[in-house]
């Protein structure tokens, strides 16, 4: 398992709790414990930690398998249900005053077993995780707010821009439409969300290339456009109603050109020039 923590002096914290892959997915009622030991020991001593995210895009085979059973049935969402009922009981022993934010969704999925990439759309998943806490018995949600991964299919693509309504998939600007009833649906009305994860790469210019490793397999755009997508997913994300907060994935860009480029600093901690124009909008945004 593995704990990500991002700190600094007057910024609420968000712990992220999850495994490194789908091979050690969390099955067994033994590794559930093990798992809500572990986050309730950090919690425990780290006592300025009051927010923890549960799993990590448990609809994608990458990080959550298996995702069907021989029939075709989903298994992940009710496993993954069942994790969070065992985690939230834990925590909230320990210290009530903890949120516990479950999902943590990745925002795409195929919905159809045996294509050796088994996924789930979040729509699905979530109508899932619904019929398993109502088959659960329990009389509240195991969660205090959801979290969801709201990126577009690519970094050239603006974060405010709607999914087709008969898509399964879900982005920022189909918060009214599809991810707000879906969740009142499954868990009741009014818990929050937290965009817990959104990025956007860059290009590396020449002359931070030699900093990073690997080649880029992305479409990364220009500073400018990375400042200006992340001000319109931060005003957008202002004016939702019961939407809690944005993470920007990450502040500091990844050395492997594999990973991500969407911090607002170089790998070194240069800041690029998006740096204070995303920092005005945080600052400056309000919803009219």
């Amino acid at each position: 398992m593995r704990g990500v923590v991002e700190r600094a002096e007057d910024t609420r914290i968000f712990l992220a709790v999850y495994q490194p892959g789908s091979a050690t997915t969390p099955l067994t009622p033994a590794w559930r414990a093990e798992f809500a030991a572990y986050v309730t020991a950090i919690m425990r001593d780290v006592p300025e930690i009051l927010d923890v995210i549960v799993g990590n895009e448990p609809n994608l085979n990458r990080f959550w398998m298996p995702q069907f059973d021989a029939a075709g049935g989903d298994v992940a969402a009710p496993a993954y249900l069942a994790l969070l009922i065992e985690v939230y009981d834990a925590v909230k022993q320990s210290n009530p005053a903890v949120t516990v934010w479950g999902g943590a969704l990745a925002p795409r999925g195929i919905d159809r077993p045996g294509t050796g990439r088994d996924t789930h759309s979040p729509t699905t998943f979530i109508r899932d995780l619904g019929a398993a806490y109502d088959a659960s018995g329990r009389t509240e949600p195991p969660l205090d707010g959801f979290a969801y991964h709201p990126y577009p299919a690519s970094s050239s693509v603006s974060p405010d821009r709607p999914t087709d309504p008969a898509s399964t998939s879900i982005l920022m600007a189909d918060y009214e439409e599809k991810l707000r009833p879906l969740l009142d649906e499954a868990f009741g009305p009014g818990l929050p969300v937290l965009y817990s994860e959104l990025g956007v790469e860059t290009v590396i210019p020449p002359s931070k290339r030699p900093l990073y490793q690997g080649e880029e397999v992305a479409t990364p755009v220009d500073e400018p456009t990375q400042a200006d997508f992340y001000r319109r997913a931060i005003e957008l994300a202002a004016c939702q109603d019961g939407v809690e907060g944005l993470l920007l994935f990450h502040s500091h860009d990844e050395p492997s050109l594999v990973g991500f480029q969407s911090g607002v600093h170089y790998v070194d901690g240069a800041a690029k020039s998006s740096l204070e124009p995303v920092r005005d909008t945080i600052e400056s945004t309000m919803c009219p």
